[in-house]
């Protein structure tokens, strides 16, 4: 079993930054993919970004150019680097992980961007 937990989120101003981070336990995590979600009040959650065992990325729309992924493997962590935050990135942020076919969830942190 995997368990994943994230820090990094709070209040900040529009145009501000954040660094989110994921720990995972467990075993394998070099060979799973990892990615972020959030989800918004009242709204469904969506991708914001994910990257491969090999490295290549994939941002939503709302994310590219603005957010970066990254990780560690030796450390087994991953990073979610917010720029240019915009009050319409108000959200719990997830971190996933997907090994094989089966996928963990972290318990989430709230990232709040006031105008």
């Amino acid at each position: 079993q995997v368990q994943l937990v994230e820090s990094g989120g709070g209040l900040v101003q529009a145009g501000e930054s954040l660094r989110l981070s994921c720990v995972a336990s467990g075993s394998a995590f070099s060979l799973s993919a990892i990615g972020w979600y959030r989800q918004a009040p009242g709204k469904q959650r969506e991708l914001v970004a994910t990257i491969t065992t090999s490295g290549r990325t994939n941002y939503a729309d709302s994310a590219k150019d603005r957010f970066t992924i990254s990780r560690d493997n030796a450390k087994k962590m991953a990073y979610l680097h917010l720029n240019s935050l915009k009050p319409e990135d108000t959200a719990v942020y997830y971190c996933w992980l997907k090994i094989g076919s089966t996928t963990y969830w972290g318990q989430g942190t709230q990232v709040t961007v006031s105008s």
